[in-house]
């Protein structure tokens, strides 16, 4: 059995119109309709084997399924080499942000030195996806206990008009806001994002249980 006839055989085609909604990006006619716990399992039994390297080295997929699936596969990589350079050949064709967002590779907590230069790379990208997947790596490893105030820096100095960098963006500095708050409100003071980033930002920042009363009170002062 092949591996998208693999996929078909765990459509739900109820989940797949549920979904196609998500996605307004994405022609609904792609989505097979695989929920995210089966293609987790499809990942984990074929990832490193020929089936999976066959499948990863042919590109484009017809399915959203499918980019679904090879994304889940780079984040199972055991080595970083190779991860930077199958993500380097599949963002390219990454065009929404469902594959997009669930690339998280693990191999990334044990390379932060080197993963940081890529951060910059993708970040500094024109491509949408590329962009948006870089921005979210400085979410998910460099906000915490390897945060550096200048980091920071990196999406504040993106600037795009594509909707799906912008929401990343307001993510972001939202997320930065409940973790790192002295560093962060510095940008919201100095209004030194666009009026719809900004507000934005505000707005996640205050739906977050991680901000205070008063840190929310003061940001709704500064809304534009």
């Amino acid at each position: 059995m092949t591996i998208t006839a693999e996929l078909f055989k765990v459509q739900d085609k109820d989940y797949a119109l549920f979904h196609g909604k998500l996605v307004p990006t994405v022609p609904r006619a792609s989505i097979i309709g695989v929920r995210v716990p089966e293609l987790r399992k499809i990942a984990k039994r074929i990832q490193g084997s020929p089936e999976a390297g066959a499948f990863i080295n042919t590109l484009p997929h017809a399915y959203f399924d499918e980019n679904m699936l090879h994304a889940l596969l780079i984040s199972e990589s055991k080595e970083y080499a190779e991860c930077i350079r199958e993500l380097d050949k599949f963002l390219p064709y990454v065009d929404n942000w469902s594959v997009c967002d669930i690339m998280s590779p693990k191999v990334f907590k044990k390379n932060k030195g080197a993963l940081l230069i890529k951060i910059r790379q993708w970040s500094s990208s024109t491509q949408v996806y590329e962009c948006r997947f870089g921005i979210k790596m400085l979410m998910s490893h460099f906000l915490d206990a390897d945060f550096r105030k200048e980091y920071l820096h990196i999406p504040a100095g993106v600037k795009s008009d594509a909707y799906y960098i912008k929401m990343m963006l307001a993510w972001f500095f939202a997320t930065a806001l409940a973790k790192q708050w002295r560093a962060a409100i510095i940008y919201l003071e100095r209004k030194q994002f666009d009026k719809w980033v900004h507000n934005k930002t505000i707005q996640k920042a205050c739906e977050s249980y991680r901000i205070t009363p008063a840190q929310k009170e003061y940001l709704r002062s500064l809304k534009r």
